[in-house]
Protein backbone atom coordinates (compact mmCIF):
# COMPACT_ATOMS: atom_id res chain seq x y z
CA UNK A 1 0.00 0.00 0.00
CA UNK A 2 1.02 3.64 -0.48
CA UNK A 3 -0.85 4.99 2.54
CA UNK A 4 -2.21 3.49 5.76
CA UNK A 5 -4.94 5.61 7.35
CA UNK A 6 -5.67 4.81 11.00
CA UNK A 7 -9.26 5.58 12.01
CA UNK A 8 -12.60 5.39 10.17
CA UNK A 9 -14.52 8.38 11.45
CA UNK A 10 -15.34 11.25 9.10
CA UNK A 11 -11.77 12.58 9.22
CA UNK A 12 -10.21 9.20 8.44
CA UNK A 13 -12.66 8.28 5.69
CA UNK A 14 -12.52 11.70 4.03
CA UNK A 15 -8.72 11.62 4.07
CA UNK A 16 -8.70 8.09 2.67
CA UNK A 17 -11.10 9.04 -0.14
CA UNK A 18 -9.02 12.08 -1.03
CA UNK A 19 -5.82 10.04 -1.20
CA UNK A 20 -7.36 7.07 -3.03
CA UNK A 21 -8.90 9.36 -5.65
CA UNK A 22 -5.45 10.85 -6.22
CA UNK A 23 -4.36 7.41 -7.47
CA UNK A 24 -2.75 6.04 -4.32
CA UNK A 25 -3.28 2.58 -2.87
CA UNK A 26 -4.98 3.22 0.50
CA UNK A 27 -5.84 0.96 3.41
CA UNK A 28 -7.92 2.19 6.35
CA UNK A 29 -7.23 0.31 9.55
CA UNK A 30 -9.81 0.81 12.28
CA UNK A 31 -10.74 -0.71 15.61
CA UNK A 32 -14.35 0.42 15.17
CA UNK A 33 -16.65 0.18 12.20
CA UNK A 34 -17.69 3.61 10.86
CA UNK A 35 -21.12 3.02 12.45
CA UNK A 36 -19.43 2.73 15.86
CA UNK A 37 -17.44 5.97 15.68
CA UNK A 38 -18.23 9.34 17.23
CA UNK A 39 -18.81 10.67 13.71
CA UNK A 40 -21.79 8.35 13.34
CA UNK A 41 -23.36 9.90 16.44
CA UNK A 42 -22.92 13.49 15.25
CA UNK A 43 -25.73 15.85 14.18
CA UNK A 44 -24.19 17.25 11.90
CA UNK A 45 -23.90 20.67 10.26
CA UNK A 46 -21.18 22.59 8.52
CA UNK A 47 -20.15 25.77 10.27
CA UNK A 48 -20.32 25.16 14.02
CA UNK A 49 -16.55 25.35 14.55
CA UNK A 50 -15.40 24.27 17.99
CA UNK A 51 -11.72 24.00 17.08
CA UNK A 52 -8.74 26.32 16.84
CA UNK A 53 -6.09 26.60 14.13
CA UNK A 54 -4.77 29.40 11.95
CA UNK A 55 -5.99 27.50 8.87
CA UNK A 56 -9.43 26.65 10.24
CA UNK A 57 -11.23 29.25 8.13
CA UNK A 58 -9.44 28.02 4.99
CA UNK A 59 -10.27 24.39 5.77
CA UNK A 60 -13.88 25.34 6.43
CA UNK A 61 -14.29 27.13 3.11
CA UNK A 62 -12.69 24.25 1.20
CA UNK A 63 -15.03 21.80 2.91
CA UNK A 64 -18.09 23.94 2.19
CA UNK A 65 -17.15 24.12 -1.49
CA UNK A 66 -16.98 20.32 -1.69
CA UNK A 67 -20.09 19.60 0.39
CA UNK A 68 -22.39 21.85 -1.65
CA UNK A 69 -22.28 19.69 -4.81
CA UNK A 70 -23.00 16.59 -2.70
CA UNK A 71 -26.29 18.18 -1.64
CA UNK A 72 -27.41 18.00 -5.27
CA UNK A 73 -26.58 14.29 -5.53
CA UNK A 74 -28.68 11.41 -4.24
CA UNK A 75 -27.56 9.03 -1.53
CA UNK A 76 -24.95 11.29 0.07
CA UNK A 77 -26.87 12.28 3.19
CA UNK A 78 -26.05 15.96 2.54
CA UNK A 79 -28.79 18.60 2.21
CA UNK A 80 -28.72 22.40 2.09
CA UNK A 81 -30.93 23.80 4.84
CA UNK A 82 -31.62 27.39 5.87
CA UNK A 83 -31.68 28.12 9.56
CA UNK A 84 -30.72 30.28 12.49
CA UNK A 85 -27.67 30.41 14.74
CA UNK A 86 -28.00 32.43 17.95
CA UNK A 87 -26.20 33.32 21.17
CA UNK A 88 -27.44 33.89 24.72
CA UNK A 89 -24.92 36.70 25.29
CA UNK A 90 -24.06 39.22 22.60
CA UNK A 91 -21.45 37.87 20.21
CA UNK A 92 -20.45 38.50 16.59
CA UNK A 93 -20.57 35.61 14.11
CA UNK A 94 -17.42 33.80 13.04
CA UNK A 95 -15.79 36.10 10.44
CA UNK A 96 -15.62 33.36 7.82
CA UNK A 97 -19.31 32.54 8.33
CA UNK A 98 -20.23 35.98 6.99
CA UNK A 99 -18.87 34.89 3.59
CA UNK A 100 -21.80 32.48 3.13
CA UNK A 101 -23.90 33.76 0.22
CA UNK A 102 -27.20 34.38 2.04
CA UNK A 103 -25.80 35.34 5.45
CA UNK A 104 -27.83 38.00 7.27
CA UNK A 105 -27.99 39.30 10.82
CA UNK A 106 -31.27 38.86 12.69
CA UNK A 107 -33.30 41.56 14.38
CA UNK A 108 -33.97 40.99 18.11
CA UNK A 109 -37.63 40.23 17.39
CA UNK A 110 -36.60 37.33 15.13
CA UNK A 111 -34.71 35.51 17.88
CA UNK A 112 -36.08 32.83 20.20
CA UNK A 113 -36.65 33.76 23.82
CA UNK A 114 -33.41 33.90 25.81
CA UNK A 115 -31.17 34.71 22.83
CA UNK A 116 -29.80 38.19 22.18
CA UNK A 117 -27.89 37.97 18.89
CA UNK A 118 -28.16 35.74 15.87
CA UNK A 119 -27.87 35.29 12.11
CA UNK A 120 -29.47 33.30 9.31
CA UNK A 121 -27.73 31.39 6.56
CA UNK A 122 -27.96 28.25 4.45
CA UNK A 123 -25.54 25.44 5.21
CA UNK A 124 -24.99 21.75 4.48
CA UNK A 125 -26.72 19.58 7.06
CA UNK A 126 -25.37 16.04 7.09
CA UNK A 127 -27.14 12.82 8.05
CA UNK A 128 -24.00 11.11 9.32
CA UNK A 129 -25.08 7.45 9.10
CA UNK A 130 -25.90 7.94 5.40
CA UNK A 131 -22.87 10.15 4.77
CA UNK A 132 -20.41 7.68 6.28
CA UNK A 133 -21.93 4.92 4.12
CA UNK A 134 -21.47 7.20 1.12
CA UNK A 135 -17.79 7.76 1.98
CA UNK A 136 -17.21 4.02 2.44
CA UNK A 137 -18.68 3.29 -1.01
CA UNK A 138 -16.76 6.16 -2.58
CA UNK A 139 -13.54 4.85 -1.06
CA UNK A 140 -14.27 1.39 -2.42
CA UNK A 141 -14.90 2.78 -5.91
CA UNK A 142 -11.50 4.48 -5.76
CA UNK A 143 -9.82 1.18 -4.87
CA UNK A 144 -9.40 1.80 -1.14
CA UNK A 145 -9.97 -0.87 1.51
CA UNK A 146 -11.04 -0.97 5.15
CA UNK A 147 -9.60 -3.46 7.62
CA UNK A 148 -10.79 -4.08 11.18
CA UNK A 149 -7.81 -4.26 13.53
CA UNK A 150 -6.42 -2.52 16.60
CA UNK A 151 -3.38 -0.28 16.23
CA UNK A 152 -1.33 -0.19 19.43
CA UNK A 153 1.74 1.63 18.14
CA UNK A 154 2.40 4.11 15.34
CA UNK A 155 5.97 2.84 15.20
CA UNK A 156 4.74 -0.64 14.33
CA UNK A 157 2.43 0.48 11.53
CA UNK A 158 5.10 2.85 10.17
CA UNK A 159 6.97 -0.27 9.12
CA UNK A 160 4.05 -1.30 6.88
CA UNK A 161 3.68 1.75 4.64
CA UNK A 162 5.73 4.75 3.52
CA UNK A 163 2.95 7.05 4.73
CA UNK A 164 0.73 6.62 7.81
CA UNK A 165 -2.06 9.12 8.55
CA UNK A 166 -3.25 9.17 12.15
CA UNK A 167 -6.96 10.08 12.20
CA UNK A 168 -7.82 8.43 15.52
CA UNK A 169 -9.67 11.32 17.16
CA UNK A 170 -10.03 10.90 20.91
CA UNK A 171 -7.96 7.69 20.79
CA UNK A 172 -4.91 9.78 19.90
CA UNK A 173 -4.69 10.58 23.60
CA UNK A 174 -3.37 7.05 24.21
CA UNK A 175 -1.95 6.15 20.79
CA UNK A 176 0.38 9.09 20.21
CA UNK A 177 0.24 9.66 23.22
CA UNK A 178 -1.15 13.21 23.41
CA UNK A 179 -2.38 14.39 26.80
CA UNK A 180 -3.84 17.55 25.23
CA UNK A 181 -6.67 15.53 23.67
CA UNK A 182 -9.72 15.52 25.93
CA UNK A 183 -12.61 13.22 24.99
CA UNK A 184 -15.71 15.37 25.45
CA UNK A 185 -19.05 13.61 25.76
CA UNK A 186 -21.95 14.59 23.57
CA UNK A 187 -25.48 13.19 23.81
CA UNK A 188 -28.19 13.62 21.15
CA UNK A 189 -31.82 12.61 20.70
CA UNK A 190 -33.28 11.51 17.35
CA UNK A 191 -37.02 12.12 16.87
CA UNK A 192 -39.65 11.79 14.16
CA UNK A 193 -39.84 14.97 12.12
CA UNK A 194 -43.11 16.77 12.97
CA UNK A 195 -42.66 19.13 10.01
CA UNK A 196 -39.48 21.01 10.91
CA UNK A 197 -37.67 22.27 7.80
CA UNK A 198 -35.13 24.69 9.36
CA UNK A 199 -32.13 24.24 11.60
CA UNK A 200 -31.31 25.98 14.86
CA UNK A 201 -27.84 26.08 16.44
CA UNK A 202 -26.78 27.74 19.65
CA UNK A 203 -23.38 29.36 19.19
CA UNK A 204 -21.13 28.93 22.22
CA UNK A 205 -17.87 27.23 23.10
CA UNK A 206 -18.38 27.60 26.83
CA UNK A 207 -21.58 25.76 27.75
CA UNK A 208 -21.92 22.17 28.90
CA UNK A 209 -25.46 22.20 27.49
CA UNK A 210 -26.14 23.40 23.95
CA UNK A 211 -29.42 23.73 22.10
CA UNK A 212 -29.64 22.73 18.45
CA UNK A 213 -31.83 20.75 16.09
CA UNK A 214 -31.04 19.57 12.58
CA UNK A 215 -33.72 18.22 10.22
CA UNK A 216 -32.88 15.22 8.04
CA UNK A 217 -36.07 14.60 6.11
CA UNK A 218 -38.12 12.12 8.12
CA UNK A 219 -36.22 12.68 11.38
CA UNK A 220 -34.63 15.48 13.40
CA UNK A 221 -31.47 15.28 15.52
CA UNK A 222 -31.71 17.25 18.78
CA UNK A 223 -28.74 18.28 20.89
CA UNK A 224 -26.83 18.40 22.95
CA UNK A 225 -24.09 18.36 25.57
CA UNK A 226 -20.38 19.18 25.91
CA UNK A 227 -19.10 17.21 28.92
CA UNK A 228 -15.29 17.11 29.28
CA UNK A 229 -13.71 13.99 30.75
CA UNK A 230 -17.02 12.09 30.83
CA UNK A 231 -16.58 8.73 29.09
CA UNK A 232 -19.89 6.99 29.84
CA UNK A 233 -21.45 5.94 26.53
CA UNK A 234 -24.81 5.08 28.11
CA UNK A 235 -27.54 7.63 27.25
CA UNK A 236 -29.01 9.36 30.30
CA UNK A 237 -32.79 9.73 30.46
CA UNK A 238 -32.66 13.02 32.34
CA UNK A 239 -30.18 14.47 29.83
CA UNK A 240 -32.37 13.39 26.91
CA UNK A 241 -35.46 14.96 28.50
CA UNK A 242 -33.59 18.23 29.05
CA UNK A 243 -32.44 18.27 25.41
CA UNK A 244 -36.00 17.85 24.18
CA UNK A 245 -37.23 20.62 26.51
CA UNK A 246 -34.59 23.09 25.31
CA UNK A 247 -35.27 22.35 21.65
CA UNK A 248 -39.03 22.54 22.13
CA UNK A 249 -38.63 25.98 23.71
CA UNK A 250 -37.29 27.12 20.32
CA UNK A 251 -39.53 24.93 18.10
CA UNK A 252 -42.70 23.87 20.02
CA UNK A 253 -43.55 21.15 17.46
CA UNK A 254 -40.64 19.10 18.79
CA UNK A 255 -42.24 18.71 22.21
CA UNK A 256 -44.61 16.02 20.92
CA UNK A 257 -42.23 14.31 18.48
CA UNK A 258 -41.76 10.56 18.95
CA UNK A 259 -38.27 9.64 20.15
CA UNK A 260 -36.59 7.18 17.79
CA UNK A 261 -33.13 6.73 19.33
CA UNK A 262 -30.37 8.21 21.43
CA UNK A 263 -26.74 8.80 20.43
CA UNK A 264 -23.60 9.34 22.50
CA UNK A 265 -20.15 10.20 21.15
CA UNK A 266 -16.86 11.66 22.36
CA UNK A 267 -15.52 14.70 20.56
CA UNK A 268 -11.70 14.84 20.24
CA UNK A 269 -11.26 18.25 21.84
CA UNK A 270 -7.77 19.75 21.79
CA UNK A 271 -6.49 23.33 22.29
CA UNK A 272 -5.55 23.29 18.60
CA UNK A 273 -6.16 20.91 15.72
CA UNK A 274 -3.05 18.83 15.07
CA UNK A 275 -2.15 18.55 11.40
CA UNK A 276 1.56 17.99 10.97
CA UNK A 277 4.08 15.44 9.75
CA UNK A 278 6.89 13.63 11.55
CA UNK A 279 9.39 10.97 10.51
CA UNK A 280 9.16 7.57 12.17
CA UNK A 281 11.85 5.09 11.15
CA UNK A 282 11.94 6.45 7.62
CA UNK A 283 8.17 6.59 7.14
CA UNK A 284 6.07 9.72 7.00
CA UNK A 285 3.52 9.88 9.85
CA UNK A 286 0.93 12.62 9.42
CA UNK A 287 -1.23 13.52 12.41
CA UNK A 288 -4.75 14.71 11.55
CA UNK A 289 -6.84 14.85 14.73
CA UNK A 290 -8.13 17.12 17.50
CA UNK A 291 -11.00 18.70 15.53
CA UNK A 292 -13.33 18.88 18.52
CA UNK A 293 -16.91 19.36 17.35
CA UNK A 294 -15.80 20.47 13.89
CA UNK A 295 -14.78 17.23 12.22
CA UNK A 296 -17.30 17.52 9.41
CA UNK A 297 -16.73 21.27 8.94
CA UNK A 298 -12.98 20.88 8.45
CA UNK A 299 -12.82 17.36 6.97
CA UNK A 300 -12.17 18.02 3.28
CA UNK A 301 -9.87 20.97 3.90
CA UNK A 302 -7.69 18.92 6.23
CA UNK A 303 -7.71 15.97 3.83
CA UNK A 304 -6.48 18.21 1.01
CA UNK A 305 -3.66 19.47 3.24
CA UNK A 306 -2.67 15.86 3.96
CA UNK A 307 -2.56 15.21 0.22
CA UNK A 308 -0.39 18.31 -0.26
CA UNK A 309 2.04 17.10 2.45
CA UNK A 310 2.40 13.75 0.73
CA UNK A 311 2.82 15.25 -2.74
CA UNK A 312 5.39 17.76 -1.45
CA UNK A 313 7.44 14.95 0.07
CA UNK A 314 7.19 12.92 -3.13
CA UNK A 315 8.35 15.89 -5.17
CA UNK A 316 11.27 16.47 -2.78
CA UNK A 317 12.37 12.83 -3.01
CA UNK A 318 12.10 12.95 -6.80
Amino acid sequence: MDVLVVGAGVTGLTTAVCLAESGRSVLVRTRERPAETTSYAAGAIWGRVIAAHERAAHWGQQTLALLKPLARATGTGVRLVTGLEATRTWSPPHPWLTEVDDFELCRPAELPSGFVSGWRYTAPVIDMPRYLDYLVHRLSRAGGRIERATVDSLTEVAAEAPVVVNCTGSSARELVPDSEVRPTRGQLVVVDNPGVDWFFAESSNELAELTYFLPHGDHVVLGGTMEPEHCDATPREETAAAIVRRCAAVEPALARARVLSHRVGFRPVRPQVRLDVINVDGSQVIHNYGHGGSGISLSWGCALDVLDMIESRTATLS
